[in-house]
């Protein structure tokens, strides 16, 4: 064990972590020239297309330090976008040291505060990194004087680099190896891991990715996964480097991979203590949250016959990213389908698009929604995540939503641009720091379902891509909020209802109705398109009938004959209006649900 160091890298976005970790596995020769890409770790197609890292990866290396001794380094790249912070507290929970990466001609941005007093929460030691130092714009001494504010070490310790040119890759091993603590376990104690994350593979079945405190793992033996109250033979047991490679055994402070038949997704519970059958650990490992979903949203198949299909696929990629929930719903117009909770908008996104990629299923997302706390007058609280299952308006004593502390890091020219964002999404500012003269902390209370939608593109845009935005939830106020339905010729259409405030509910419901009004094929008969809260209609479109012309044949004579045409069309139209129903193009769905 002294020869082991475990350590993540925690970084705001694009402040280089990935390219960081490149060039670790090529300094320490863990992957060849020929093998080697860009990015190596984010191995997920949409993870090189967006260029972010939504996954956090594990892989160990071995390194020889100056003074002859062979190191066994295990490195965790996480992510640094503020919906995946979830991945990075697994992450942290795994490791005993943490690569503080921040960009040279950025300085600190909120994301590096968030995961900084996640990595002190669990007493992890920091290294400090100035990364980017080969760009003309970086400010070194600037950034410093940030970085020593924040953290309270010496200038001397921050490690000037450069990922992209190898600079300071020597400095930053020597710092693993002699700032980071060994990890400490007993092997002679019970065997006592953590499962930190898992991948479902068709052959092998769940992969399980694990971190031992205590004890020694060794093939064949029967394990049990604490929580889930299942055992297990472990078939495989070895190390995460570029392939897996299995071991004969693995002991306390290591790093590595289980595999064990375990057929279904539902047994593994990322965070769950695995220990012996014979001989069990007595208490489980602490220092890991479970995840709370923040946005929720109707998931359902395009076609169907999907929906068995889409829950196996939802299963796997639950396997694959714990942070995902789903319950069964169905809807009148959608048919059957899942509730899905997300971490955010980004992460929803990207739940879709996997869905379509790894498993070809296309999906409809509903409206998303916030879980909100509804009181009733006989005293009751129901937590409501979906607009039908709102109770009836004469039942609520008062609904409460939930708030988020949000911290905005930005320039000093656009904190008037920001600060109207804020208060149009009746925003409460709480306080304001100045950094340095140019950067300013903004801090607010927000209601978390106006942050949903596009608060964060318009952040960037307003700030031209510079403000950085981290948040974690404050608890519930109450609020006026009103359900919101769209009717199409008087039916209900429930897969577009919405729950949202008193005061946006008029133009939401205008906008709602005009868009509803372009995408809807013209029928035989006129359309109408209401938007309503209760029995009070606020916004109405009409889509107008296509009219053909039933008095072409008629040349000169009688006019009679024209009206009686026109009038037995009339009627027609009439008949059809009562028995015609309007086919809402799935297209329809999919733009209205975009409306931002």
């Amino acid at each position: 064990m002294k020869k082991l160091r475990n350590f993540v890298i925690i970084a705001h976005i694009d402040h280089g972590k990935s390219t960081l970790a490149d060039r670790m596995l090529q300094y320490t020769g863990t992957i060849s020239q020929r093998d080697f890409q860009d990015q190596m770790l984010d191995s997920m197609d949409l993870e090189r297309e967006r260029g972010i890292t939504i996954k956090s990866h594990a892989i160990q290396m071995d390194y020889t330090h100056t003074d002859g001794q062979e190191y066994c380094l295990n490195l965790i790249d996480t992510p640094g976008h503020v919906d995946f912070s979830y991945e990075v507290s697994r992450s942290i929970a795994a490791a005993e040291g943490a690569l503080l990466v921040v960009d040279a001609s950025q300085g600190i941005q909120a994301q590096t505060i968030a995961n900084l007093y996640m990595a002190m929460e669990h007493d992890l030691k920091i290294i400090p990194v100035l990364n980017k130092m080969d760009l003309e714009a970086a400010q070194p001494e600037e950034v410093k004087d940030q970085i020593v504010d924040l953290l309270g070490c010496d200038r001397e310790e921050i490690i000037e680099a450069s990922a992209k040119t190898g600079l300071g890759t020597q400095e930053i091993f020597n710092a693993i190896i002699e700032r980071i603590p060994q990890p400490e376990g007993d092997l002679n104690k019970p065997l006592k891991a953590m499962i930190f994350d898992s991948v479902y593979n068709s052959y092998r079945g769940v992969i399980v990715y694990l971190r031992i405190f205590d004890g020694i793992l060794k093939p064949g033996e029967k394990l049990k996964f604490i929580k889930s109250k299942q055992t297990y033979d472990a078939e495989e047991i070895g190390v995460l480097q570029l392939k897996q490679i299995p071991k004969k055994e693995m002991g306390a402070g290591e790093v590595g991979y289980l595999i064990s038949g375990i057929k279904t997704s539902k047994d593994v519970k990322v965070g769950d203590t695995v220990t012996h059958v014979e001989n069990p650990c007595t208490e489980n490992v602490s220092g890991f949250e479970e995840s709370k979903p923040m946005v929720f949203a109707g998931v359902y198949p395009i076609d169907t016959d999907d929906y068995e299909d889409l829950r196996a696929s939802l299963e796997k990629l639950q396997l694959n990213d714990a942070s995902l929930s789903f319950e069964p719903e169905s809807s009148m117009a959608l048919g059957f389908g899942f509730r899905c909770g997300f971490l955010g908008m980004l992460h929803m996104e990207i739940v879709q698009e996997r869905l379509d990629r790894e498993f070809d299923m296309g999906v409809i997302t509903t409206v998303p929604n916030v879980s909100y706390n509804v009181y009733t007058k006989d005293g009751q609280l129901k937590e409501v995540h979906n607009p039908s299952g709102l109770p009836d308006v004469t039942e609520i004593d008062r609904i409460e939503e939930p708030i988020i502390h949000a911290q905005i890091i930005t320039r000093e020219s656009t904190v008037g641009g920001i600060m109207k964002l804020c208060m149009d999404k009746r925003g409460a500012l709480k306080n304001q720091v100045y950094l340095t003269t140019d950067r300013v902390e903004l801090t607010f209370d927000l209601p978390l379902s106006e942050v949903v939608f596009d608060f964060y593109d318009r952040l960037k845009s307003i700030s031209r891509g510079y403000a950085s935005l981290d948040y974690y939830t404050k608890g519930y106020q109450p609020a006026r909020l009103v359900r919101l339905d769209i009717l199409i010729n008087g039916e209900q259409v429930d897969a577009l209802s919405t729950l949202t405030h008193f005061d946006n509910a008029y133009s939401i419901g205008r906008r709602m109705c005009q868009r509803l009004k372009e995408l809807i094929p013209r029928q035989q008969f006129d359309i109408a398109i209401q938007a309503g809260i209760g029995n009070k209609i606020i916004a109405r479109e009409t889509v107008k009938a296509l009219r053909k012309d039933v008095t072409a044949k008629c040349y000169g004579g009688d006019i009679t004959r024209k009206r009686k045409l026109l009038e037995k069309q009339k009627k027609g139209k009439k008949r059809m209006r009562q028995v015609g129903n309007v086919e809402i193009p799935q297209k329809a769905f999919m733009h209205v649900l975009k409306m931002d």
